[in-house]
């Protein structure tokens, strides 16, 4: 006699998620009114548009099984590139795109090393986060760049609103939505999948699996110069530190969501991208030190990779299979 769940297994990921949300809004509400006022939403919907870009690239990534520890670094460079290409009061949308490209040329090195020379993505992505980072101490010695921001548009894309929400944030939406279709609703998104499901078996099915590795880590530097603009349009300065703060958020957010919603996804990725920055605007409207705050980033990007690795749920399996009644086992068997 076999047992049916109530509900199915997706809905009910999503059921518990909505739960998890409203007890955690309550319980800063319940600390902090002000945690549920229009200007705070706003605000939280601001804050999630950088860490939410970053997330997205990195999905890519984890879902072909790799890591990347560079698009810190690579965040930096663009926005330093960026920064001086406006000082020198060059067109914005030009800034950007080149800005851009210097992110996809550390993402094409780390995806052709990694992929076509097997190089370790984890060594790999340090050496080039680094080499990233230090370069971005080339344009201004180190120094902040401020020259022609107020002049050259870029504030705008802060201070820009639709219907009194950031226009960053229907950017961050309309780009997971093309992001959920490509991903969820092609052929090219599943055989990022199948690359990173089993690697042997997607090639021999025809699959490029080097070339979808090596597209997975130059999307990811993509996205993270992308949300270093939004950061840029913030500070409305450029520094050699802006982007080095999106590792975290966004591996806390590709991990949480994935163990939340019970795999990674475009939408499990913008799930625990949302119940991310939900936690940071919290602490930081009750006015907890940063330090306290990244630590229980640090604690709940732990929890995530923990509930996402296999070998832990099959653990946490066999103790639940070792502890029921026997007379429970037998019935689910016949």
């Amino acid at each position: 006699m076999h047992r049916h769940s109530i509900l199915p297994t997706g809905l009910g990921r999503s059921l518990a998620f909505v739960t998890l949300v409203i007890i955690i809004g309550a319980a800063f509400t319940a600390v902090e009114p002000r945690f549920l006022s229009t200007q705070n939403i706003a605000a939280v919907t601001r804050h999630m548009a950088a860490n939410g870009l970053a997330a997205l690239g990195l999905t890519f990534v984890v879902i072909v099984r790799k890591f990347d520890l560079s698009f810190a670094g690579t965040a930096c460079f663009a926005a330093m590139t960026i920064g001086f290409l406006i000082a020198g009061g060059y067109d914005l949308w030009l800034c950007i795109l080149i800005g851009v490209l210097a992110a996809v040329v550390v993402g094409t090195f780390n995806g052709i090393a990694i992929s076509y020379f097997g190089l370790p993505d984890i060594v790999t992505t340090i050496a080039t986060g680094s080499i990233a980072g230090g370069l971005a101490f080339l344009y201004s010695r180190g120094r902040t760049i401020f020259q022609n921001f107020v002049t050259s548009g870029i504030l705008d894309l802060n201070d820009a609103r639709i219907l009194g929400y950031s226009v960053s944030f229907f950017f961050l939406i309309a780009l997971y939505a093309v992001a959920w279709v490509f991903m969820h609703r092609t052929r090219y998104g599943a055989s990022f999948y199948a690359t990173g499901e089993n690697p042997v078996s997607a090639y021999f099915s025809g699959v490029p699996t080097k070339f979808y590795t090596m597209l997975a880590f130059i999307i990811c530097a993509a996205t993270s110069a992308l949300a270093v603009v939004l950061i840029l349009a913030e500070s409305g300065t450029a520094d050699t530190n802006e982007g080095a703060n999106l590792l975290m958020p966004a591996y806390a957010g590709v991990f949480l969501g994935a163990a939340l919603l019970g795999g990674t996804s475009v939408l499990a990725t913008l799930a625990g991208t949302f119940l991310i920055t939900m936690l940071l605007d919290g602490f930081s409207l009750l006015g907890v030190p940063y330090y306290y705050s990244d630590g229980v980033v640090s604690l709940i990007l732990l929890a995530g990779v923990v509930l996402f690795d296999a070998r832990v749920r099959q653990l946490f399996a066999d103790l639940v299979s070792f502890v029921r009644p026997s007379t429970q086992v037998r019935e689910n068997r016949t």
